[in-house]
């Protein structure tokens, strides 16, 4: 069995093994890693060998913290990297490369209908009726957008909304509340086999899914990182954040948004950012917490647009792949049933 993990903004961790009798045996270690003493890489193949096949990633981890020699160097990896590339192995986890990924870039799109889209273009790639996919937003209208789980009295200044004639849309994954204007974002949605990210848990995926995406920005001339759980910051300011969702069907939705610029006085009047969230990102108001990518990069949102997806082409392949007529179909009675109702958008009043 083989297994890759790629450490976010570090070094790739291979892991070679086989299964005996339920153990891992005849576990290899291999990547473009740095260690000391050459030594240690014995030692962590030799305690992972006859660990068993159903240790989780912490007590895989732990075994190779316990076998390595006193005073070890691990550089652009660590022994949780190990863990995963172990159990992406186990689970005979995909990579990137593994796949034909489709790019669709459309026209501007109603925001009921992008939250259409974001659940049938996952549901057709879980069922295997389209292969796995990136896709870049453009938007017709202003939107505020919230999370799955969040309350709408919470989150928005309705009448805030309705004197800027901004709509307000729930979608289908978690996370917190997103205002956008047409050509003021830039927003992408990946959708996955759940084999991209096997082995990985939910927020070492974020990090994960994005690598590629800091990679794009770096080469833009931002130091940017990924600030867990999901944000992606920079040394000005946060750039802007993920969302994630596992569908039944075994796809993976994960989404972004990042500012590219923002009329900050009018999200403050259509958003409650509460005194908790901003007490958390240590800034004191909504408006310090995004420094947009205009100001950071001095490009075109069409440049930085064709930017990211030629790095995502140069790393992992990339065709054209529209929305189908049937997809589209399928969105537009996702909107009449779901999206559009009262009950969706009021589920958490």
């Amino acid at each position: 069995m083989h297994g890759e993990y790629k450490v976010p903004g570090g070094k790739l961790v291979v892991v070679d093994l086989d299964v005996v009798d339920g153990r891992l045996s005849g576990v290899r270690v291999s990547g473009d890693f740095f260690l000391e003493p050459d030594e240690a890489l014995e030692s962590i193949n030799g305690a992972l060998t006859g660990a068993p096949v159903d240790a989780d990633g912490v007590e895989l981890a732990a075994r190779i913290h316990s076998g390595l020699p006193v005073g070890a160097r691990l550089v652009g990896f660590d022994a949780e990297a190990v863990a995963v590339a172990v159990r992406r192995a186990l689970s005979r986890a995909s990579d990137w490369g593994d796949h034909e990924w489709r790019l669709v870039h459309d026209g501007p799109q109603t925001p009921l209908m992008h939250m259409a889209l974001d659940q049938v273009l996952a549901e057709e790639v879980g069922a295997g009726r389209r292969a796995p996919t990136l896709r870049f937003w453009e938007w017709a209208a202003p939107s505020v957008i919230i999370g799955s789980f969040q309350s709408v009295r919470n989150e928005v200044d309705l009448e805030g909304a309705r004197r800027h004639g901004i709509e307000v849309v729930r979608r289908i994954t978690g996370g917190g509340a997103m205002f956008v204007e047409p050509g003021n974002t830039v927003t992408y949605s990946l959708y996955a086999p759940a084999s991209l990210v096997a082995g990985m848990s939910f927020a070492e995926s974020y990090a994960f899914l994005d690598d590629w995406v800091l990679g794009v920005l770096r080469d833009l001339g931002l130091n940017v990182w990924y600030q867990p759980l999901n944000d992606i910051a920079s040394d000005a300011g946060k750039i802007g954040g993920a969302a994630q969702k596992r569908l039944a069907s075994g796809a993976v939705l994960h989404h972004v948004t990042m500012s590219y610029s923002i009329d900050a006085d009018k999200m403050g009047e259509v958003l409650r950012v509460g005194k908790e969230k901003l007490s958390d990102k240590g800034v004191t108001s909504a408006k310090k917490r995004v420094d947009p990518l205009r100001r950071q990069t001095g490009l075109a949102r069409e440049v930085i647009i064709d930017r990211l997806i030629g790095g995502f082409r140069d790393r992992f392949g990339l065709v054209e792949g529209p929305v189908t007529d049937a997809e589209r179909a399928r969105a537009q009675e996702l909107i009449e049933s779901k999206f559009a109702t009262r009950e969706w958008l009021l589920r958490v009043p």
